[in-house]
């Protein structure tokens, strides 16, 4: 991961819980262990509403987590700055996250993980869940 020790980090959770691994953001960030310098928020598909509560909170970093297409095996992740998502396919948004990211007053970064299933279905799938509880794991480590 990127160097995010030592600052003020919000975790925003998005995606479709009735898509399969398009859960996978929204699953995260339900799971994390908020802490003094570690916030998590759960929009779901509605980034674009919560703007002004994200704005709202004094973070250094904003990491939005999603699943997103890399075109690579399903579970592969990886966090990059949110100019570097062109090319790259997130699902459920009515915006993307590239453009709305220039209404936030943090440096934005995608956790993006590659999904398995993206159609309409509960629950992720064994290889994503195992991928996102690693994930969990790493983020709730943080300071």
């Amino acid at each position: 991961m990127i160097q995010l020790n030592n600052k003020n980090l919000l975790f925003v959770g998005i995606g479709n819980v009735l898509k399969h691994d398009d859960g996978v953001g929204v699953y995260i960030s339900n799971h994390i262990q908020e802490t003094g310098k570690k916030r998590s928020l759960t929009v779901e598909v509605s980034i674009e509403n919560y703007i002004s509560k994200i704005n709202q909170v004094n973070s250094g970093h904003l990491i939005l987590i999603d699943c997103v297409d890399f075109n690579k095996k399903p579970g592969f992740w990886d966090i990059l700055p949110v100019e570097r998502i062109n090319g790259f396919i997130t699902n459920t948004h009515n915006i993307s996250l590239n453009k709305i990211s220039e209404l936030f007053n943090s440096k934005t970064y995608i956790l993006g993980i590659q999904p398995e299933n993206i159609r309409f279905g509960e629950n992720l799938t064994p290889e994503i869940k195992k991928t996102a509880d690693l994930l969990i794991k790493k983020i709730n480590e943080l300071n």
